[in-house]
């Protein structure tokens, strides 16, 4: 299909507009549960530039994870303290060493999941999994399940209630983010409700597991994103980084506020509507093929 290539090279200026234009999306689809990996793939296929690819989205979400550094930087000073005081007198049951372990814990699925694709499916990137049917159905199944998690959901439990297994739980739920359309924020998000978790508590948890397994993936991808010219080279990327640093800080303070005082059926609602017009896009695409 003519639409889905992936475009020539384009010149300097641009790379640097696509790159501005996907640290945007980026910035707003990280930690808002809709998948930034989806979108990432979809917007610019609309606008006809051509799949960014795996690298190139890998590294932007670099600028995502800048801002969630610098955005809880207290939480994680505090939870690197809390992991030191374990560490000096064996009291596993402060709060925030009970958080670092149950983040460490729950990165192992993500990286052990990622590691496993690089190493047996070189070819992923190309994979039916990737492709634009598979993102619309993967949304509004993720949107289903959303929508019972914030029915069934207890919502009891807070962030210093944390404990390993909950790293656990949540961890393979944001393992399934490595399918694009799953949405890393609302695979966490989705498992944490399930689980019994305050909204705005779990969307805090989500944020900070992320930090490695976002971290790990885009120094992973940064020499080959550097590398590709159709991205346009260093300059372009670091356009890209800053503006998911600069978006991302923006959409992490919405959501926690929004969180506090909103249920997700908004998430619900766009994720279905999402998938349903991709949906309806492709089939109009083929159709329209000779």
């Amino acid at each position: 299909m003519a639409l889905l290539a992936i475009a020539e090279a384009p010149s300097f200026g641009v790379a640097c507009w696509h790159a501005l234009v996907l640290g945007v999306v980026q910035g707003l689809t990280e930690f808002l549960p809709i998948s930034s990996t989806a979108h990432l793939k979809v917007v610019p296929l609309l606008l006809g530039w051509g799949d960014p690819g795996v690298a190139f989205t890998a590294v932007i979400q670099l600028g995502s994870i800048l801002a969630v550094l610098a955005y809880f930087r207290l939480d994680l000073l505090e939870v690197a303290r809390g992991m030191g005081r374990a560490l000096r007198h064996g009291s596993w049951s402060d709060p925030s060493a009970r958080l670092g372990v149950a983040i460490a814990l729950g990165t192992l699925p993500i990286v052990l999941a990622g590691m496993a694709l690089k190493l047996w499916f070189p070819g992923y990137e190309q994979s039916p999994l990737r492709s634009i049917t598979s993102i619309a159905v993967v949304s509004i199944g993720m949107a289903l399940l959303l929508a019972l998690a914030e029915l069934l959901g207890r919502r009891r439990r807070h962030l210093d209630d944390v404990m390993p297994r909950d790293g656990l739980l949540v961890g393979f739920a944001q393992a399934l983010a490595l399918v694009p359309g799953v949405s890393r924020s609302g695979g966490t998000l989705t498992a944490a409700l399930f689980d019994g978790w305050e909204r705005a508590s779990a969307a805090r948890f989500s944020f900070l597991l992320g930090i490695p397994a976002i971290t790990l993936a885009g120094l992973v991808e940064l020499k080959a994103a550097l590398k590709d010219s159709s991205n346009g080279g260093l300059i372009p990327t670091l356009v890209g980084v800053v503006t998911a640093t600069l978006v991302s800080w923006w959409a992490i303070a919405w959501l926690l506020r929004f969180l506090q005082r909103n249920s997700t059926w908004i998430f619900v609602a766009y994720r279905l509507l999402f998938g349903l017009v991709l949906l309806v896009w492709f089939r109009g695409i083929e159709l329209a093929q000779p």
